[in-house]
């Protein structure tokens, strides 16, 4: 586990290594500034050493040099405090602006993995990744620069002007020293593997929080209150135990390091006591000595407790990068569909999502350009992943899709997927205005032309009477479910694209405007190649063509009247609809 921690904290280390170098000149930038506070401050206890030493006996005291000294000593100090702001400021900047490029690196990567991974990971897990673990890393990294620099430069400059003044002591000093890296390394390797487990079970809090606060009527009405508390109080309660041995082994850090610093302090001013009387050390040297022991002590203190927070900081970096790591979407061709025909080829596919359990085999179809396919079918019989097939939201596990004679594998998923207008069950809004979420396929579309194709889905009636009209910014409850749904459709009549996907478009929508909405689809499918999924089969039959789909497979084919007439599946599927009880 120890080594599996170290490979962990080394290979986030080394991720993160390229943002901090893009940043090289602030950060030289920024040791030098350090280096400079840290020769000024240690310059400060010289300074009051020579001016202690100008008390040479009694009534023997040379005020004027001493004067002088303390007016160095506090142009000095101003000067340290300016180029410590100075180093503040600059490591405030680098470290947001490390973070805001992993944030967006992240965000980009994320439009480019396929979709099976947001599949198979919980949206709230990711977004607690990209923003609380980020958070985490950012206010370790500030702490590090800050901090960190410092330190080193203290204990190094420190050790210069000690050996100036005493060699033996100096050399004490460092043979003490281990013993602080030792304790704050004991207690730094427990740590780690404690915080990345904190880590990732905020991260599924944060996921049962967006599951819960998003279904929030669901949970309501079946009654599922106490249940969900019952669950976050689980989580939170392992969040907590997670947390509170973490947060204890890491604060025994500055404690266990401060009892060894102090042991090292007494042994200085013991040693230091025994050598005044021999003459090889004066009073004001000594009291130089024990500043700068207190000052070599006091980074070990403050690296042990950056240490600690980079621990934290890493431990939630290794999950925004295996984020990252996850592989993307395999490269398409840069091939661009041309003109769309509408003619669409199916060959011998099959697909799972499971390979243990075969969905898809051996699937074949051909249309005709503008034909109207519907496809219907028990829930689970493959209907929707067949669109995804269509639109290469997966790939296929063999055979061919192909559209007026070219693979869908030839030409890149752009390309694809803007020659088709898609309209879901499951409807989605940015938050924005409705002018901007109907024209979110074609953004340089006049006002004009977004109100026709919202008159055409049957919507602008309602956009009219909300308080801004188009300029209304759309929120979760700004418009019912219903509408929703009228402004997705409103979306695809404004592209105009020249094939149709309807995945049970009209699911939310009353009767009345499902009738007018469904006129408006007889218009807009004219000419064009469609594919209408449907559980409705009384919307399906005009249809120039209907699958039947169970198990993966087609089991029938044919016209609506066909169908009925073979009575086989279907003619029992649309009876089980339309027979009285």
């Amino acid at each position: 586990m120890k080594k599996q921690n170290k490979n962990t904290t080394s290979a986030s280390f080394r991720q993160l290594l390229p943002y901090v170098k893009s940043h090289g000149f602030a950060l030289a930038l920024s040791i030098i500034l350090a280096a400079v506070s840290v020769i000024l401050q240690l310059y400060v206890p010289i300074l009051f050493g020579d001016a202690i030493d100008q008390t040479i006996a009694a009534h023997r005291v040379d005020f004027v040099q001493m004067w002088r000294y303390l007016r160095l000593i506090l142009l000095v100090a101003a000067a340290s405090a300016l180029c410590t702001w100075l180093m503040n400021l600059l490591n405030n900047r680098m470290t947001y602006h490390i973070v805001q490029d992993i944030r967006s690196r992240a965000i980009r990567h994320i439009q480019k993995l396929p979709l099976s991974y947001l599949d198979k990971h919980s949206s709230g897990d990711i977004v607690s990744r990209i923003i609380t673990d980020t958070d985490v890393l950012s206010d370790g990294l500030l702490l590090g620069f800050t901090q960190l620099f410092s330190g080193i430069m203290t204990i190094l400059v420190t050790l210069i002007f000690m050996f100036s003044k005493n060699f033996w002591i100096s050399l004490m000093v460092i043979v003490l020293t281990p013993l602080s890296f030792l304790v704050a390394r004991f207690i730094s390797s427990r740590s780690y593997r404690l915080f990345q487990k904190q880590s990732e079970v905020r991260g599924r809090q944060t996921a049962l929080i967006d599951e819960m606060m998003g279904g929030q009527t669901v949970v309501k009405a079946f009654g599922y209150e106490q249940r969900a508390s019952a669950r976050f109080a689980e989580i939170n309660e392992e969040l907590m135990k997670y947390s509170q041995r973490a947060t204890f082994y890491s604060s025994l850090t500055n404690p266990c390091t401060r009892f060894v610093n102090s042991i090292i302090y007494a042994c200085v001013a013991l040693v230091g006591v025994l050598l005044i009387p021999l003459g090889s050390l004066t009073v004001g040297g000594l009291s130089v000595l024990l500043a700068y022991a207190n000052q070599y002590m006091k980074p070990f203190n403050d690296i042990s407790s950056v240490v600690t927070e980079l621990q934290n900081a890493l431990a939630c970096a290794s999950r925004v990068f295996a984020l990252m790591q996850e592989p993307e979407e395999k490269p398409d061709d840069s091939q661009q569909l041309g003109h769309v025909r509408g003619q669409v080829c199916i060959r011998d596919v099959s697909f799972c999502y499971d390979r243990s359990h075969p969905l898809i085999e051996q699937f074949a179809l051909q249309t005709k350009p503008g034909m109207r396919i519907a496809i219907v079918g028990p829930t689970g019989c493959g209907k929707t992943t067949l669109i995804n097939l269509l639109m290469r939201f997966y790939d296929v596990d063999s055979g061919t899709i192909s559209i007026d004679g070219t693979p869908i594998t030839s030409v890149s998923r752009h390309s694809l997927r803007s020659s088709f207008g898609m309209v879901l069950q499951e409807t989605w809004l940015k938050s924005d205005t409705v002018r901007e979420n109907i024209r979110f396929g074609r953004p340089d579309a006049t006002d004009q032309e977004v109100i026709q194709a919202a008159k055409s889905a049957h919507c602008w009636d309602f956009i009219r009477r909300l308080p801004k009209g188009l300029d209304t910014v759309l929120r979760e409850d700004s418009v019912s479910q219903g509408q929703k749904q009228l402004l997705c459709i409103a979306r695809v009549m404004l592209c105009l694209p020249p094939m149709l996907i309807l995945d049970e478009a009209t699911s939310s929508i009353d009767t009345r405007t499902e009738i007018l909405v469904q006129q408006a689809f007889d218009t807009l499918m004219e000419g064009r190649t469609s594919f209408v999924v449907a559980h409705r089969l009384s919307t399906v039959r005009n249809a120039s063509l209907i699958l039947v789909m169970r198990d993966g497979k087609i089991i029938e084919q044919g016209t609506h009247q066909e169908l009925l007439a073979a009575g086989g599946f279907y003619s029992e599927l649309y009876n089980s609809q339309f027979q009285p009880s």
